[in-house]
């Protein structure tokens, strides 16, 4: 199967699917490390639990963005 028809062939998948293709193919040029994957994932987690509970106030990228601006202009 030549490249273009791949490409027309996953165009066509639901959104879903084209993801799990994207995904697929990413982890084929960056393959995954394991212990940083799951220190990642244990800090995720932690951050979600933390602002599910109220302990931590999430700030909005515009604001952090704009910060960074007014910072460094």
């Amino acid at each position: 199967m030549k490249t273009e028809d791949l490409l027309r062939e996953i165009e066509s998948l639901p959104v879903e699917e084209r993801a799990r293709v994207a995904d697929s193919v990413l982890k084929s040029l960056n393959p995954p490390e394991s212990e940083i994957d799951k220190k990642w994932a244990e800090v995720a987690k932690r951050r979600l639990d933390e602002i599910r509970s109220g302990t931590i106030k999430p700030v909005p990228g515009e604001e952090v963005f704009e910060e960074i601006w007014k910072r460094f202009s």
